[in-house]
């Protein structure tokens, strides 16, 4: 995959190295794939008024704030490497490269397109049951224990004064005295 700096698109060249004295009239050469426009164009063409003054446009640029999804970040390198003993033809290798990238997006987005509503909808009632669960039950319940056991809490802080609090001091003052010393030889 030849990726272009300061190019607004990436262009991928399908043709045979050895063609390249065909184009040396000041053509380009044809490509058989071409990847979609860089995000600002793409942003510019699909957005409207609506889009522009809405609150969900951060989510449409920053879709992983927080990195949780950096583990699938995979690009062909990634599964398939040949080494240096081993290898096929360019022709090949670019076209196997090509049709990764196409069949991952496209199979990203069919599957997408089938069940993120679905899984977005359970996600949201299991999110909500849950948070009533929390904010309803056990929130409640925790708090009617702490309330019920103020008395188990303050005989545990008597004991561990009377009987904790000594021990370990005078547990660390007789090991307070131990010092180590590391000299390198």
């Amino acid at each position: 995959m030849m990726k272009g700096e300061d190019s607004e698109e990436v262009e991928i060249d399908l043709g045979d190295s050895s063609e390249h004295d065909e184009f040396d009239n000041g053509e380009e050469p044809q490509t058989l794939w071409r990847a979609p426009p860089a995000l600002e164009e793409e942003e510019n063409i699909h957005t409207s008024t609506l889009v522009e003054i809405s609150d969900t446009k951060p989510l449409l640029n920053v879709r992983d704030p927080r990195g949780i999804n950096d583990c699938l970040k995979v690009t062909f390198e990634d599964v398939i490497a040949e080494p240096v003993s081993v290898r096929s033809g360019d022709r090949i290798w670019i076209w196997s490269n090509a049709l990764f990238e196409v069949c991952r997006v496209w199979i990203y987005r069919i599957v997408t397109v089938l069940l993120a509503i679905p899984i977005s909808i359970i996600s949201g009632l299991l999110f909500a049951i849950l948070s009533c669960f929390h904010i309803w039950m056990v929130s409640p319940c925790v708090r009617c224990m702490f309330i019920g056991t103020r008395w188990l809490q303050s005989l545990w802080n008597i004991v561990m004064d009377i009987i904790g609090r000594p021990l370990f001091m005078s547990a660390g003052k007789c090991c307070g005295g131990f010092s180590v010393h590391l000299a390198e030889e």
